[in-house]
């Protein structure tokens, strides 16, 4: 049942923390950080349920975490006002709005992308979403690289994963060491904020004033609570997984989704744009479920839809299934791949939180945590810096060679297959986004019509 117990510490009823959370999720657009942009504003500002420090110190916690921060930080705050089921709707309300969207619209890429407008409209989505990574990597270097121990580990990282094929996962946990070694020998270089302590008293927000009355009972840490919490999310995620593995077989397209993204949950690190990067690197490398250019597609669709931008992974897992269907019609496994994505990419999600926020205090100060961080954070952008390479190559060339030396690989581009077209819409969406600043959506909306509009020319 629905929390219904007393709020008169906080004064938040559920019903109306239900509101705000549905309000939040069908309005969600513009990445992880135009989503606790409006977080803040809503909660911080217009509500004040909660305040400035403990926000920070929430999202320092979700950083931690794997997956969708902006997701978990909706949760987790969530969870604080109204217990378990507070977390459970602020979460769902943060995803199902872009579930049901990035669903319909990869329907209608699987069975009508060989249409010349529909073609058209997916060209010019293909170099707006190009300039929209390299404006998400100015962004993310900018707040991550503060001095030149860094840098060498962002050049690392990529020189690790685009010339030597290392995997995500390997390059995060040297990262989280590097971090972990840096701050306890130079924890200058590696050095993060305290964080401050949240006010008190009775102009405080309200999740400031409950947490300091000694009420909120849920928030203290209990081992019963903490193995309960395990054994039914166990049953909820890694079961199924099992089962599908068990009973289809390693070779199945169903048991595949199940173990990559609920693999690619537990390792992906540094936000949705270092997940695209190992979703990519696998879904299309190793799993044969995509070409590069419909990587590319799916983050367009991601970006001007609702929720996190990590609902790429649901266009992933339709087109997987679509196009591996068995015995089942290619929309209705498209439909069920799509879903088992979704929920065991964000099952996880709720388990970080209900399992670990009840110890979140416990982390404020503890320096050698936030210097892994630090350092991850720093890879994550030399994992963008591929991303963003490894698509300009396969978005303006129509022929780009693999070439293996070794361990070494390399990505040779033919010269004579530039697209002009696309070169020409990727130069105007970089002027537009880094000049004239004009909003993802609406840039992507043009770019997609410049696109159809170049292809329907064609005939």
């Amino acid at each position: 049942m629905p929390y219904s117990g007393p709020t008169a510490t906080h004064g938040v009823a559920f019903a109306d923390a239900v509101k705000v959370w549905a309000k939040i999720g069908f309005t969600s657009f513009g990445g992880p950080a135009g989503q606790i942009a409006l977080m803040h504003r809503v909660l911080v500002d217009e509500k004040r349920w909660i305040g400035e420090v403990r926000f920070l110190h929430a999202l320092n916690y979700c950083m931690l975490l794997p997956g969708p921060e902006a997701m978990q930080l909706a949760t987790y705050i969530g969870w604080l006002l109204h217990r378990t089921w507070g977390g459970i709707v602020a979460g769902m309300f943060f995803v199902l709005p872009g579930f049901f969207v990035i669903l319909g619209l990869s329907a209608l890429y699987a069975g009508f992308q060989k249409f010349m407008l529909v073609e058209g409209i997916f060209f010019g989505i293909k170099a707006a979403v190009l300039a929209i990574i390299v404006h998400a990597l100015q962004r993310i270097a900018r707040r991550a690289l503060k001095n030149p121990a860094m840098f060498g580990i962002a050049a690392l990282a990529f020189v690790a994963i685009f010339f030597f094929n290392v995997a995500f996962p390997a390059i995060i946990a040297a990262a989280a060491a590097a971090g972990f070694l840096g701050g306890k020998f130079f924890p200058q270089t590696f050095a993060a904020a305290a964080a401050e302590a949240p006010p008190e008293g009775r102009d405080a927000p309200a999740l400031d004033r409950y947490l300091a009355s000694g009420a909120a009972d849920h928030t203290r840490p209990r081992a019963a609570r903490a193995l309960k919490i395990v054994g039914v999310f166990v049953l909820l995620w890694a079961v199924p997984v099992a089962a599908l593995y068990a009973t289809l077989g390693p070779g199945n397209v169903f048991a595949e989704i199940g173990v990559f993204f609920s693999k690619m949950a537990v390792v992906t690190f540094g936000g949705a744009y270092a997940v695209l990067a190992y979703v990519a690197q696998e879904a299309v490398n190793h799993y044969g479920w995509l070409k590069p250019g419909e990587m590319l597609d799916g983050l367009g669709l991601a970006e001007t839809t609702p929720g996190p931008l990590i609902l790429v992974a649901e266009f992933v897992g339709f087109l997987a299934a679509f196009r591996a269907p068995g015995a089942l019609a290619p929309m209705a496994a498209g439909a069920l791949g799509a879903a088992l994505t979704v929920w065991v990419t964000f099952v996880p999600c709720f388990l970080w939180i209900f399992l670990g926020a009840p110890y979140v205090e416990r982390l404020r100060g503890i320096r050698l945590l936030a210097s892994s961080l630090t350092a991850i954070t720093a890879a994550v952008v030399g994992v963008i810096l591929n991303l963003a390479v490894w698509f300009a190559l396969h978005v303006l060339f129509a022929s780009v060679t693999e070439m293996h030396f070794g361990w070494l690989r390399l990505f040779v581009p033919e010269p004579r297959s530039l697209d002009i077209a696309a070169l020409a819409l990727a130069a105007a969406s970089f002027f537009a986004l880094f000049r004239l600043r004009i909003g993802v959506i609406p840039l992507v909306a043009a770019a997609g019509a410049l696109g159809a509009v170049y292809m329907l020319g064609l005939r």
